[in-house]
C-alpha cells in the first residue's frame, strides 16, 4: 500500500517508493505496477499526476483528484515561491554551496537551460580503500532544482564529478559496484524530501514532506557508524 502523506478534496500526495514508475512508459516495458493505478485502486477513484519523479527516485509525488485541477497545481509549482528539496548521497567531499547554471541536452538534441542550487549537509569518510586511495569519501547533500528538466539533478551532479550513489547511467559504475559488493546496495540514493507550494484552491502554503526509505536511512546509519570523520554544516 502506498504511503499517503497528504489528502484533501483537490489533491493527494504520496511518498513514492524507489523503483515505482509514475505511469506506464514505453521505455520501461518490464514494469507492471504504476503509481497512478496503485493509488487509484487504493483510494477508489481516478487520480492525475501533477508532476513526475524518475523511477529510481523516491519521495513526494503530487496528484490532483480531478483532471481540471492539474493545471492549477502545475502553475503553483512553477511560481518562484514554490520549492522542491531533494536529498542525495554523492561521491566525494562536496563544496559548501554551489549554484549551477548548466544547460542540458535532451535525447532529441534540444538544449535546455537548467539551474540547480546545491548545499552540503554532511561529509563521510569510510576506511574502505577505493581507486588507489586508502579511504572512500561521500557527502549527503541537498538539491533545489530551479528548472524541471529530465534527470536534471542526476546530470548536474555527474557534471560536477559528484555522481549520485546507485545512479545508472549518470553515476559512477565503480562506486555502484563497490556498494553492491560491500553492502549489497543497488538503490539510487536520491530522495524528493519536500515540496512547498501555494494551494491554488485553499490559498494556503502546502508543505509536503516524505521520509527517506529504509534503504537510504540504513546507508546513512552505516556511514555515521563507520565514518572516520564527519563534518556537519
Amino acid at each position: 500500500m502506498l504511503e499517503i502523506i497528504y489528502q484533501d478534496a483537490w489533491c493527494i500526495a504520496i511518498n513514492k517508493p524507489h523503483g515505482l514508475l509514475v505511469h506506464r512508459s514505453s521505455i520501461a516495458r518490464d514494469a507492471d505496477e504504476f503509481a497512478v493505478q496503485l493509488l487509484r485502486d487504493q483510494v477508489g477513484f481516478q487520480v492525475f499526476p501533477v508532476h513526475r519523479l524518475d523511477r529510481k527516485t523516491s519521495g513526494v509525488l503530487l496528484f490532483a483528484t480531478q483532471a481540471e485541477y492539474v493545471t492549477e497545481f502545475q502553475s503553483s509549482m512553477q511560481c518562484d515561491a514554490a520549492q522542491k528539496r531533494y536529498l542525495a548521497l554523492v561521491r566525494g567531499f562536496f563544496q559548501d554551496q554551489i549554484a549551477l547554471d548548466y544547460p542540458l541536452t535532451r535525447d532529441d538534441g534540444k538544449v535546455q537551460e537548467a539551474q540547480t542550487n546545491f548545499k552540503n549537509i554532511e561529509h563521510f569518510e569510510l576506511p574502505v580503500p577505493f581507486g588507489g586511495f586508502p579511504t572512500s569519501r561521500y557527502s549527503l547533500i541537498e538539491a533545489q532544482p530551479l528548472t524541471g528538466r529530465m534527470h536534471q539533478i542526476r546530470k548536474h551532479l555527474n557534471h560536477l564529478r559528484h555522481p549520485i550513489i546507485g545512479d545508472r547511467p549518470h553515476g559512477c559504475n565503480k562506486q555502484n559496484k563497490l556498494f553492491l559488493e560491500q553492502w549489497n546496495m543497488s538503490t539510487m540514493l536520491l530522495h524528493a524530501s519536500s515540496l512547498d507550494l501555494n494551494h491554488p484552491f485553499l490559498n494556503t502554503t502546502l508543505k509536503l514532506e516524505a521520509e527517506m526509505s529504509v534503504v537510504f536511512k540504513g546507508v546513512l546509519d552505516m556511514m555515521n557508524q563507520n565514518s572516520i570523520k564527519t563534518a556537519s554544516l
